[in-house]
């Protein structure tokens, strides 16, 4: 009998775990050159104005500085604006650094000093003297969703509302329950290990090395391209590791723009390094304010539902994100109406973070559940069972897989829900008050067109190369999980090259989309090598392998094997020999359409889940611990148990800090971020984070991608801050809809 030693489904280690921990892992800032400078970015310290002035005397007579780059004698780049748009940019006209001396938003990025090292660059950037005619600017969305509007045009994968159904307005004023209001989420911003960091290698004749802080090489490879007028074939960027991404690195930010423009330039390798307060001067998620209203039967059935959304956006561009479109999917209603809009601030553009959108809806959706659970006294996850979506009404298609119900009855059990007396201020331990709360989640399981390249040598080693990056999630695991499997191979024989813009092409990394996409195409290329592979063994003299097809053979230990007779075999080295090569090759492509895949909109294609979470509640001074979680997930085929529960912990501690710590403080009157770092800026910290337990339910999928595979990287934020508000109202008895939810508003009467 064969051998069965699959590696997908099993709980490996990550390969690339030994270079991490011993330091061999190489990330943007720490690659390096014989004339590598430094680069130190001045922020502006206004939010709205022009610059009249800016002294650099003082900065240059500095022993070490080299150049000092402002709006005043920046090279010339692009001129038209949509030469500086990229791969998933909103609409809008991206931000230009040093095009001119407009400030568009505080900590705007308005000179670069370049210097023989970071302190000297670091010094002189300090002896800089600006000065500013300011003008009149708006940071507070409170006063600036007066104005808010529909964006006219639509961002490119963000789908917009659907149109309403039936009359929601009227059905709400007639149904025997109401309940609903106002939910606000607080701006957050990334805060990931690695800082935005860019180091241009100047290779000599216009050719640069660019090792960037990014989610998608070949988007940033394009962005430089355009932006300087370069070939393609004169930028490479490179990006093998990155230290968290969370979507801050799918746009190019300014630091790429700054680090190239200097190495241009000076034609010489420069390295530029955001401070931890300076990644507070870009992306972000956005502020957002949601009202929602739910009109219901006494029995909980649901009549209408009502949901209204205002986000913040910068000037220049109308960043959108889904918002309001997850109450008309996660249940059914027969009068509907979902309505999003922007509020121009004069701030940065926020951008995509870790599920953009569901969080900030959901926290409004999922609380007015439980707020309809409570008035009309039927359990919270009986509520949501009785109001449970088939198909997906937004599109009217059916879902391609869906086992939310399994997720709401496991997670209950795990969490042992059935003990939950509903009545608020009811449970008790000492002192404390004990809460328990529940939410739905849910995210898009997209794919996206990729390819991959396979090449096997006659020695056994297989190499897969693909250009989508490697963003922490585990890819580079379970692409040599993949591979492994499909030739029959020990993972230590698979090598797996990632993150280069001249490997095969992928998109940005994001959306929990690369393990389906990259996946699929890995394993549509190796299947290619399979079908060659059979192809040059049976043209062998005597091939045991003879006019027999791919199905009849298996591939193990590093041969070809017949599999109902294994003593009938062909060695991997004697096919590749056979055919005169020293390695055999191959290159596919997977995405939607293609290898079988269903088109688009045949299917919608979601994962969902189901977070249980309790709180401990000092009654009298309001000193909040979640002290356990229980997320139930529905995700498809699981490739790696052990990086798949890393993944959903990772979005649950985010939620958890999304319900109780992120908050990004404005001074208004200023238009200034005032909790820029660490120190202020609020995360959660190993004492914050108690009991997690993960829960896979089994989904099998076959319309989601080629390999069953859903992504993970986004489910497990989606509803934990819900859940969280939930479990604080039933210890309480308070409903606070404003995150994040700390000790002044529990306590305040």
């Amino acid at each position: 009998m064969l051998k069965n030693d699959t590696h997908i489904g099993s709980p490996r280690s990550r390969v690339d775990g030994p270079a991490k921990v011993t330091g061999k892992a190489t990330y943007a800032a720490e690659f390096t050159a014989a004339d590598l400078a430094h680069a130190y970015i001045v922020d502006s310290g206004i939010a709205r104005g022009r610059i009249t002035g800016i002294d650099t005397a003082s900065a240059e007579s500095v022993p070490g500085v080299i150049k000092i780059f402002t709006h005043e004698n920046r090279p010339k780049t692009a001129w038209f604006s949509y030469k500086y748009q990229d791969m998933v940019g909103p609409p809008g006209s991206p931000f230009r650094p040093l095009y001119s001396d407009e400030v568009q938003f505080s900590g705007q990025p308005i000179a670069l000093v370049v210097a023989e090292s970071f302190d000297v660059a670091r010094h002189a950037a300090s002896l800089l003297r600006v000065t500013y005619d300011e003008q009149p600017h708006e940071t507070d969305l409170s006063r600036a969703r007066r104005d808010s509007y529909e964006p006219p045009k639509k961002r490119s994968g963000i789908a917009p509302p659907p149109k309403p159904r039936g009359d929601a307005i009227k059905a709400f004023g007639e149904a025997p329950v109401r309940v609903g209001g106002e939910y606000t989420i607080a701006t957050e911003h990334h805060n990931p290990m690695e800082p935005h960091a860019t180091t241009v290698i100047w290779d000599g004749d216009g050719r640069i090395t660019v090792h960037d802080k990014t989610q998608g090489v070949q988007n940033s490879q394009a962005y430089v391209a355009s932006v300087f007028g370069l070939s393609s074939d004169d930028v490479r960027v490179v990006a093998p590791f990155v230290g968290g991404g969370f979507g801050a690195g799918l746009r190019p930010q300014h630091q790429l723009f700054l680090a190239v423009m200097a190495s241009l330039a000076l034609e010489r390798s420069v390295r530029l390094e955001m401070t931890r307060q300076q990644m507070f001067s870009h992306v972000h998620r956005p502020e957002t304010i949601n009202v929602l209203s739910l009109g219901a039967g006494e029995d909980g059935r649901l009549h209408s539902i009502q949901h209204q959304a205002v986000a913040a956006t910068s000037r220049f561009e109308d960043h959108q994100e889904v918002v309001v479109n997850w109450s008309g999917l996660l249940y059914p209603a027969p009068n509907v109406d979902l309505r999003y809009e922007l509020a121009k601030l004069d701030i940065y553009s926020p951008g995509d973070m870790r599920a953009p959108g569901a969080p900030l809806g959901m926290f409004a959706l999922e609380s007015a559940m439980d707020e309809l659970a409570v008035a009309t006294g039927v359990d919270p996850v009986e509520l949501r069972l009785l109001n449970y979506a088939e198909r997906d009404e937004n599109d009217d298609v059916p879902f391609s897989s869906k086992e939310l119900r399994a997720c709401y009855r496991q997670g209950a059990e795990r969490f042992g829900w059935t003990k939950r007396n509903p009545e608020p201020r009811s449970m008790r331990d000492g002192r404390e008050l004990i809460g328990w709360g529940m939410a739905s989640g849910v995210w898009e399981a997209n794919m996206m067109k990729t390819s991959a390249r396979a090449v096997l040598s006659a020695e056994g080693k297989l190499e897969i190369s693909c250009a989508t990056s490697d963003i922490g999630t585990g890819t580079y695991t379970i692409l040599t999980q993949i591979a492994a499997d499909a030739l029959g191979l020990a993972m230590e024989d698979v090598t797996v090259a990632l993150g280069d813009s001249s490997l095969p092409a992928s998109p940005v990394q994001g959306g929990s989309w690369t393990a389906a996409s990259a996946g699929s195409a890995v394993m549509a290329a190796c299947q290619t090598l399979r079908a060659n592979l059979l192809k040059q063994a049976s043209k062998i003299d005597g091939s045991p392998l003879a006019d027999v097809g791919i199905d009849d053979v298996a591939f193990t230990d590093g041969r070809i094997v017949m599999r109902v007779d294994a003593n009938r075999s062909v060695s991997l080295a004697d096919a590749i020999a056979s055919g005169g090569n020293t390695q055999v090759e191959a290159e596919e492509s997977a995405g939607p359409g293609l290898i079988g895949m269903m088109l688009p909109k045949s299917h919608s294609t979601y994962t969902h889940a189901a977070v249980f979470a309790e709180v401990r509640i000092d009654q009298d001074l309001g000193v909040l611990r979640v002290t356990r979680i229980v997320n139930a997930v529905a995700a498809g085929r699981i490739l790696n148990p052990k990086t798949a529960r890393s993944q959903i912990i990772g979005g649950v501690v985010w939620g958890m800090g999304m319900a109780l710590h992120e908050e990004t403080l404005t001074d208004h009157a200023l238009g200034r971020i005032m909790n820029h770092s660490l120190a202020e800026y609020h995360v959660p910290a190993n004492a914050d984070v108690h009991e997690v337990e993960v829960n896979f339910v089994e989904e099998h999928d076959d319309k989601a991608s080629p390999i069953g595979v859903k992504g993970l990287g986004e489910i497990g934020i989606v509803g934990t801050a819900a859940a969280i508000a939930n479990a604080v109202h039933h210890a309480t008895g308070k409903r606070i809809r404003s995150l994040p939810i700390t000790i002044d508003k529990i306590v305040a009467r």
